[in-house]
């Protein structure tokens, strides 16, 4: 699905960039530019550049670069389309979409989830006020989620009636059937899914109500505590993550985020002011979810029994760090209590089980280690089996020699005879190979790029291929004259060297006489160009170059400049076509 081009232009000119990035950074003016610190990668000294007359902002430091689209989609983490649908709110510009199937499938995504979150506030305006509520209110004072916890989370009740939801909010047939909001009884009526249960209502990290999950209040008849939305066009149990919307912001700022087992685990988390927790609905851990957090940080910390799924789950965190590079970790928490549980009775611990988390391995070695007493020469045998066993999962076998030598001062072997083990099992070790370094050079064909975004009428008509000696700035000057000055066809027709130039040409703060930056050029080129030629001996040739020498000496001259450049940019251009 693709958006009109002329609508993409008209919600780009009804925002100024400042106004949209100056609500996630706070910016100070220099210059032209506005600067702040960048919102992508630490810093203490601002290099985040906002440059409101070319619409682009630039790092400086990490090289974050783009338009007011790129930034939305990298500060929400959202795709593109996402992002020009909430920039198109805030502008007031209707939206038209050029494949006319995928827009519709958009609209009806639209339509369920309003449908939703008219659920959400009906569920949530029953548990507030109804009477019928007071049992699940009392139940949840005692859990210690009343009250604002309440209010935040937008907890709610659903009445122990057949059809109350659907007579009240008098959706259409196919879209509760289609949110899994009501289903279709032996009687051929309407039936609301959900019924006599607290309700926790689940969000896609960008704040869209897609399902809901029920529990049963204490001492009911019905064996499932928890019922959850089964999967619709607008949820998927294993792409989607409780709470992400509420703690995205924390989980960018810590660069970690907590996976928990359940709902009530993550509230618990954000009540003892650990606001970067998530749960899964439901399900297992999945590729996607990993995939999907990995956009907020790289760090994830499993706050359930991370052991309990065995070798399989080991094998799959392994590849995932690989894959994705994070690192899982797992917290450690008293025996018997749960995030829940120690958010009411000692938030302290809850945060240092958190903050003392270890590796995932080494989680599995401790449960080994630590899992029975070795009271004879066969049960340290034993034991170093077992551990070994789990050391040689991992990829990695730098890793694999140092948890070796932890196992083996553990049962008194020597690491040695532990290690020789691990050959069996052999593994590659991962290898990560370095970031590529780009340079950038502030010299006369950058300044002239950048003149050419801010002061095209003045300066293109004294700018050809032949000025530029770099090979990057000379293909990056192609893109921008292809385009006309216009940044984005600037961006899309270069290649991705010459891209990163004109994305730092594009925000660059520039007070420079855009026909002096041509002469100089011209004349540089001129010299160059004059230098290569120490073997001619065709009078013509040596005419026209004697009469770029002279021309050389008059570009400086204030009389005498245009005239002078004019006739060199004809010199040059002819020696060009003339080698062509």
């Amino acid at each position: 699905m693709a958006i009109e081009e002329e609508d993409l232009e008209r919600v780009r000119s009804s925002l100024v960039l400042s106004d949209v990035i100056g609500q996630y950074v706070a910016l100070r003016r220099v210059g032209r530019n506005q600067v702040g610190l960048c919102p992508f990668h630490a810093e203490r000294s601002g290099s985040f550049n906002v440059r409101d007359e070319t619409g682009r902002y630039r790092c400086f430091g990490c090289g974050a670069a783009g338009d007011v689209f790129k930034f939305v989609q990298e500060i929400e983490h959202v795709d593109f389309v996402t992002a020009v649908e909430q920039l198109a709110s805030k502008a007031g510009v209707q939206l038209r979409y050029t494949t006319g199937g995928e827009g519709k499938d958009r609209q009806r995504r639209k339509q369920l989830v309003e449908a939703m979150q008219k659920a959400v506030e009906w569920y949530h305006q029953r548990l507030l006020t109804s009477p019928d509520a007071r049992e699940a209110r009392d139940y949840l004072r005692r859990r210690g989620l009343s009250g604002d916890i309440a209010r935040t989370f937008q907890l709610g009740w659903a009445p122990d009636d057949w059809d109350a939801l659907c007579r009240d909010l008098k959706l259409p047939a196919d879209v509760v059937r289609d949110t899994g909001l009501a289903f279709t009884n032996k009687a051929g009526r309407l039936q609301d899914s959900f019924r006599g249960r607290v309700m926790f209502p689940i969000f896609t990290e960008n704040g869209e109500a897609v399902a809901f999950g029920g529990r049963i209040m204490p001492g009911s008849p019905d064996p499932a505590k928890y019922k959850n939305s089964s999967e619709t066009s607008i949820y998927a149990k294993s792409k989607t993550l409780y709470g992400l919307h509420w703690a995205k912001g924390d989980i960018v700022s810590a660069d970690q985020v907590i996976v928990c087992e359940g709902y009530t685990d993550v509230i618990g988390f954000h009540r003892a002011g650990v606001r970067r927790a998530v749960a899964t609905c439901g399900t297992a851990l999945t590729e996607d979810h990993v995939r999907l957090l990995k956009r907020y940080a790289s760090q994830v910390v499993l706050a359930f029994d991370a052991d309990a799924a065995g070798q399989g789950a080991a094998q799959r965190f392994y590849e995932w760090e690989d894959k994705y590079k994070v690192r899982v970790s797992v917290a450690k928490f008293p025996a018997g209590k749960d995030p829940g549980d120690l958010s009411v009775s000692d938030p302290e611990a809850l945060k240092d089980a958190v903050d003392h988390a270890v590796p995932f391995l080494g989680f599995r070695l401790n449960r080994v280690l630590n899992g029975r007493p070795l009271r004879s020469p066969e049960d340290r045998a034993r034991m170093a089996q077992e551990a070994m066993a789990i050391v040689a999962e991992h990829p990695d076998q730098n890793v694999q020699k140092l948890y070796a030598g932890q196992v083996a001062a553990h049962v008194g072997l020597q690491t040695n005879d532990l290690t020789a083990s691990l050959r069996t099992h052999g593994r590659a070790p991962v290898r990560i190979a370095p970031a590529r370094q780009i340079g950038s050079a502030e010299n006369a064909e950058f300044v002239a790029i950048a003149m050419l975004f801010q002061r095209w009428d003045d300066i293109a008509p004294w700018l050809v291929e032949d000025l530029f000696a770099q090979d990057v700035a000379r293909r990056a000057f192609l893109a921008v004259a292809e385009a006309g000055g216009a940044i984005e066809p600037s961006l899309e027709l270069a290649d991705p060297e010459a891209r990163e130039f004109l994305e730092r040409a594009a925000v660059a703060d520039v007070e420079a006489d855009p026909l002096i930056e041509a002469r100089n050029l011209i004349a540089a080129a001129t010299r160059r160009l004059l230098a290569k030629q120490t073997s001619v001996t065709d009078p013509d040739t040596l005419r026209s170059m004697r009469d770029a020498r002279l021309a050389l000496e008059l570009i400086d001259d204030a009389e005498s400049a245009d005239g002078a450049a004019e006739a060199l940019l004809g010199w040059l251009q002819g020696v060009s076509e003339e080698s062509g």
